[in-house]
């Protein structure tokens, strides 16, 4: 994380902020989404049926990879937070797209670029982050994501 003085966010649009470590997406992981969202399409939960499939083995749901974010974006080393930000919150998406399925036991990352920091009213900063998530030792990315998120300084 890199905490910055409010009125430097501005200067940060359109630079990338950095790559998160490698998370590993395992059965235990995706099983435990299915069940906290009671999504238990065969293709993620059934490693025998899912076999039988273009993918050829199970794959993560798409929104695990996407509520993977926040923690991912923690260990982004320039991931901007104002100095003497109170909170912060999820404010949504403008953009959201699956590109590639996760397959089980693979890893992803998400490299973060800040495209737009508003000050919405004083001390309120709306910041619009583009989110890729890339699937280690694959061309073409699981997720790409604009993410609003609100900053309270």
């Amino acid at each position: 994380m890199k905490i910055v003085e409010p009125s430097e966010l501005k200067s940060w649009e359109g630079k990338e902020l950095g790559a998160s470590d490698w998370f590993e997406i395992d059965q235990d992981r995706i099983n435990a989404f299915a069940d906290a969202t009671l999504d238990h399409q065969f293709i993620h939960v059934d490693p025998e049926k899912a076999k039988a499939t273009p993918f050829g083995s199970t794959i993560a749901h798409g929104y695990l990879t996407v509520s993977l974010l926040p923690y991912l974006q923690t260990s982004i080393a320039d991931f901007l937070l104002p100095k003497g930000m109170k909170m912060g919150m999820n404010y949504g998406f403008d953009k959201l797209r699956f590109m590639a399925p996760v397959k089980v036991g693979k890893r992803v990352r998400a490299v973060a670029t800040l495209l737009d920091a508003t000050e919405k009213k004083p001390g309120q900063w709306l910041m619009k982050y583009q989110f890729t998530v890339e699937i280690e030792g694959e061309d073409k990315p699981a997720v790409i994501a604009e993410w609003l998120l609100m900053y309270f300084v």
